[in-house]
C-alpha cells in the first residue's frame, strides 16, 4: 500500500540527517529511536494503510493504545525498563547506525564503546 498525497507531506522525518526513519507519536524515529529535537510541527494521525504509518495521539499526547493501557498497567511509565531496545547503547561515532554489543564493541564498524 501508498501513502495518500497528503499522508507523504504530513510526515515528519527523523532529525538525524543520516537516517531514513519518520517520527512515530511517541516523538521517536521509527528506524533509529532518537528523539525528535524539539516540538513536533504537525499533528500527528493515523491512517492506517502501511506499517510506517504515523501512530494517533490521545488528548494527552500519548499514542492512543499507550494512553488507554497507562491507567491499567502500573509498570508503564516507570524509569526502569526491561526492554532491550531502551537499555542499547548506540554507536559512537554518528554517522553509523550499529548498536554496541556485549563485547564493548559496535556490531557495524567496531568502533569500541569508552566505559
Amino acid at each position: 500500500m501508498t501513502l495518500s498525497d497528503k499522508e507523504w507531506d504530513q510526515r515528519i522525518l527523523c532529525s538525524d540527517g543520516n537516517c531514513i526513519g519518520i517520527i512515530g507519536a511517541d516523538g521517536r524515529c521509527k528506524t533509529c529511536g532518537l528523539a525528535y529535537d524539539g516540538e513536533l510541527p504537525l499533528p500527528v494521525t493515523d491512517s492506517g494503510k502501511t506499517d510506517d504509518a504515523v501512530d494517533e495521539l490521545s488528548d494527552d499526547g500519548q499514542p492512543a493504545e499507550e494512553a488507554r493501557q497507562t491507567d491499567d498497567d502500573p509498570a508503564i511509565g516507570s524509569e526502569t525498563s526491561d526492554d532491550p531496545w531502551e537499555n542499547r547503547r548506540l554507536c559512537i561515532d554518528e554517522s553509523c547506525i550499529g548498536v554496541v554489543g556485549p563485547d564493548g564493541r559496535c556490531n557495524e564498524c567496531g568502533k569500541p564503546y569508552p566505559g
